[in-house]
């Protein structure tokens, strides 16, 4: 049986409180990953944040978080879908962390070749 993961796709900001796009973004995203994670039996989204990076304080991000059961399945799931339903699948980032005991998330996708980095 695979083990529970927390997932985060997080979305690059210009600002803190982010654009009216943005928030139109993060409802779609999260509506969108909580029907197909939750039809293919995969798990559900848990929640958002929107604001400064912990790490920079100079950078902001949007991040969704989602449980699954199957990491590699879920990666791939939401990699699909925000592709397919247009979501800036080019700007996504997608990490993942141990659901019990977990500390760090590391980096499962990243939109730009070469980024190895990923911190909330």
């Amino acid at each position: 049986m695979n083990e529970k993961s927390w997932l985060v796709v997080q979305f690059p900001l210009k600002s803190a409180k982010g654009s009216q796009r943005d928030h139109w973004l993060k409802d779609k995203v999260t509506e969108y990953l909580e029907i197909f994670l939750s039809d293919a039996g995969l798990g559900h989204v848990d929640g958002f944040d929107m604001g400064k990076c912990v790490s920079d304080p100079t950078a902001y991000a949007l991040n969704i978080f989602c449980v699954v059961n199957d990491e590699a399945r879920g990666v791939a799931l939401i990699k699909k879908v925000l592709k397919e339903h247009r979501l800036d699948y080019t700007r996504i980032k997608i990490a993942a962390m141990p659901y019990e005991n977990g500390e760090t998330y590391t980096l499962k996708y990243a939109y730009k070749k070469g980024v190895t980095d990923f911190s909330l």
